[in-house]
C-alpha cells in the first residue's frame, strides 16, 4: 500500500521539481517509504506533529492543508454564524511554521471562511487570547512546541481558547477522513483569494499585555525592587523573545538576554533540543548569569508554552528547576499572596494534571482551596476553567502541570510561559524585597510538607507500530495485580481508560473526569507511580512522587520503588 501512495506522490502534477526530487532521493529505500506512506499521520486530540518532510506520515503543506480543509467542513457544518467567526492562525520559529500557517490560511478562505492570520510569530497563550478575543470559532497554532527542530505540528483551538476537545476533535476527524487524499482535488487551495486573509489587528497584542498585567500580586515590592534584581532571559530562538520583554518592561522588572539565542533560527544551532526543562537548554543563559552575578533564569520553548527556571542554591550554584519545582513555588506564591492582600476567594480552586507532584495537594489543602486532578493536556485544564469559572460557580486561581506548563488568568485557556515569567519575576521582587531567596523558599516548602520527589522518565518506542506496543505495555499492566512497591503499600489502582479506581479491600468506584490510557497507583505515603504512552512523542512516560522526611530519605526510598516497579512490570526506562 504505501508503494502505491509513495508513486502516486512521486507522479502528481500537484508536487514542485523539489518535492519531487526529496521523494526521488528516498526511491530505493523501503524502509524510509514505509514510514513516510505507511500510514496517514495522525490527528489526535492534541493536533498533528510530527517530522517535516513530503509522505502522508509526514508534517508537510499537503497534509496540512487536509486537515485544514476537513476543518472547513466542520465550521460549515456548525452553521454561517461559525463561518463568519472564522478562524485566527499563529505559528512560531520552526522550519516552515509560516507557510504551513499561509497554506492553512489560503485554504480557509478559498472556502469561505473568515482568516485572521498573524502578520509575526506569536506564542501559544497568545493565539489562544486571540480567540477568545476576536470571537472566531476556532483557532490554529503551527507548532511542535518543545520538539527537536525536525518537528512541527498543528493544533486545532476551540471557541473557548482552548485545545480542542475530544468529542469535538472525534467529529471533526470524521470530516477529515472523508478526503480522500493529501493530494486530492477537494482541497480547495486558491492563491488568488490570498488576499481575503486578514491580518490580525495589534490592538490584540495591546489587550493582551493589558490584561496580563492585571494579574500581578506584588506591584509596590516589584516597583522596589525590580530594577535591582538581576534576571537572564532567552527565548531559545523563539517566539518568547517579544512577549516575555514586553511585560517584563511593563511590570517595571530589568532583564539581561542571552543575545545568541534572540534571533529566529529555525535550527536552534546553540541548543540540542530546545527544551527548557533541560539545563543544557539554559547552559548559556546560566553562563551569562555567573558572569552578571544574576540571581535567576528564565527560559521558554520554541511556542513560548512553556517556562524553565533556573535558581541559586545555598552554594551560590545554580539549579534548574523541576516543572513541578517551579509549579509549587508559584501556587504557594499566588495563595500566600491573595491571602495576605485580602483577595482570597473561599470559591477559588486549583487544577493540575494527575501526574504533578502530590505536594500541591498539601499546599492547596493548607490554605483551603480545592484541587481538581484532569488527564495530562492543558485543554483539560481549561476545561475545568469553563465548567467552573465560566458559570461564576468557582473563581480559577491557577493551573499547572509538571512538564514546565502553568496558567494563572482566564484570559488564555492553554499554558502561558508569558504570564508565568511575569509571576515568578515578581516573586524573585516579593521574596528580595522580604529579605528571602526563592531557594529558601522552596527549602521552607520541603520542610514543612515534606521532601516531596517527582521524577519522570521515557522508554523510546520506534517505528509506525510505536503507539500500539506502548498500549500493549499500559494493558498488561491492568491485567498484573501490584500490592506493594519498594515496601510501600499501594493504596489503589486508578484506571484511567475505565474511569475506575479500586480500593486495596476490593472496592470500585467511578472517577470523574475524560478517559485517557493511563494506569495510576496510589501510594500509601500520599505519592504515586504512573504510566502513560505519551500523545504527542513515541514515548512510554514513566511518573513518581514519592515523599519522606529529608531529600537523603526521599531518594533511597525512590531508588526503591523504582528498582521493584522495573522488576514487576518488565518496565525499565
Amino acid at each position: 500500500m504505501y508503494k502505491e501512495k509513495y508513486e502516486e506522490w512521486l507522479n502528481s502534477d500537484k508536487l514542485s521539481d523539489a518535492d519531487k526530487k526529496e521523494l526521488a532521493l528516498i526511491q530505493d529505500d523501503e524502509q524510509a517509504k514505509e514510514y513516510r506512506f505507511g500510514k496517514d499521520l495522525e490527528f489526535g486530540t492534541a493536533g498533528m506533529r510530527g517530522i517535516i518532510g513530503l509522505g502522508t506520515n509526514m508534517m508537510n503543506v499537503y497534509t496540512v492543508r487536509s486537515a485544514t480543509q476537513g476543518l472547513t467542513a466542520y465550521i460549515k457544518s456548525l452553521g454561517k454564524k461559525a463561518v463568519a467567526r472564522g478562524v485566527v492562525i499563529a505559528y512560531d520559529t520552526r522550519r516552515m511554521s509560516y507557510e504551513f500557517a499561509y497554506s492553512a490560511a489560503v485554504v480557509l478562505v478559498s472556502n469561505g471562511i473568515k482568516t485572521y492570520l498573524f502578520k509575526e510569530v506569536h506564542p501559544v497563550p497568545m493565539l489562544s487570547f486571540a480567540v477568545r478575543r476576536l470571537k472566531t470559532v476556532a483557532g490554529i497554532m503551527i507548532t511542535a512546541s518543545h520538539n527537536p527542530k525536525e518537528y512541527n505540528g498543528y493544533k486545532i483551538y476551540g471557541e473557548d481558547g482552548a485545545q480542542m476537545s475530544p468529542e469535538a476533535t472525534d467529529v471533526l476527524v470524521g470530516f477529515i477522513k472523508t478526503i480522500k487524499s493529501s493530494l486530492s482535488d477537494e482541497i480547495l487551495f486558491d492563491e488568488k483569494k490570498e488576499k481575503k486573509i486578514i491580518l490580525t489587528p495589534a490592538s490584540v497584542d495591546r489587550k493582551y499585555y493589558a490584561t496580563i498585567k492585571k494579574l500581578r500580586l506584588s506591584p509596590e515590592q516589584t516597583k522596589s525592587v525590580g530594577k535591582t534584581i538581576k534576571l537572564v532571559y532567552t527565548p531559545v530562538h523563539g517566539s518568547g523573545y517579544i512577549p516575555v520583554t514586553t511585560i517584563l518592561k511593563k511590570t517595571g522588572i530589568s532583564a539581561t538576554l542571552v543575545p545568541e539565542q534572540i534571533c529566529k533560527d529555525p535550527e536552534f544551532s546553540t541548543v540540542k533540543v530546545p527544551n527548557p526543562e533541560y539545563k543544557e537548554t539554559l547552559n548559556l543563559a546560566i553562563k551569562m548569569a555567573d558572569f552578571k552575578q544574576a540571581d535567576v533564569v528564565f527560559g521558554t520553548d520554541p511556542d513560548c508554552d512553556r517556562l524553565g527556571v533556573a535558581i541559586r542554591n545555598d552554594a551560590g550554584e545554580f539549579i534548574v528547576l523541576s516543572g513541578n519545582q517551579t509549579g509549587v513555588l508559584l501556587l504557594d506564591y499566588i495563595l500566600l499572596r491573595l491571602k495576605e492582600t485580602g483577595r482570597a476567594d473561599k470559591r477559588g480552586f486549583v487544577v493540575k494534571s494527575f501526574v504533578t507532584t502530590s505536594m500541591a495537594k498539601h499546599i492547596a489543602d493548607d490554605y483551603g482551596v480545592e484541587l481538581f486532578e484532569v488527564p495530562v493536556g492543558f485543554k483539560y485544564i481549561g476545561e475545568k476553567i469553563k465548567q467552573y469559572d465560566d458559570t461564576g460557580k468557582r473563581k480559577f486561581i491557577f493551573g499547572f502541570e509538571e512538564s514546565c506548563g502553568y496558567l494563572r488568568g482566564t484570559q488564555s485557556r492553554d499554558k502561558d510561559a508569558v504570564v508565568a515569567s511575569m509571576l515568578f519575576a515578581e516573586m524573585v521582587c516579593y521574596y528580595t524585597y522580604i529579605g528571602k531567596g526563592v531557594y529558601q523558599r522552596l527549602k521552607e516548602l520541603y520542610d514543612k510538607y515534606g521532601y516531596v520527589l517527582d521524577s519522570s522518565e521515557s522508554v523510546t518506542y520506534g517505528g509506525l507500530n510505536a503507539m500500539k506496543e506502548m498500549s500493549a505495555v499500559v494493558e498488561k499492566l491492568r491485567n498484573t495485580d501490584i500490592k506493594t512497591v519498594g515496601g510501600v503499600k499501594i493504596e489503589a489502582v486508578r484506571d484511567y481508560l475505565s474511569l475506575t479506581r479500586k480500593s486495596r479491600d476490593g472496592n470500585i468506584e467511578s472517577i470523574d473526569c475524560s478517559p485517557c490510557n493511563a494506569v495510576y497507583y496510589e501510594l500509601e505515603n500520599g505519592g504515586f507511580i504512573c504510566v502513560r504512552p505519551s500523545g504527542t512523542e513515541p514515548k512510554l512516560k514513566i511518573y513518581y512522587s514519592v515523599s519522606a522526611a529529608d531529600e537523603t530519605a526521599a531518594g533511597k526510598l525512590f531508588s526503591d520503588i523504582k528498582s521493584d516497579f522495573a522488576a514487576q512490570t518488565g518496565i525499565n526506562a
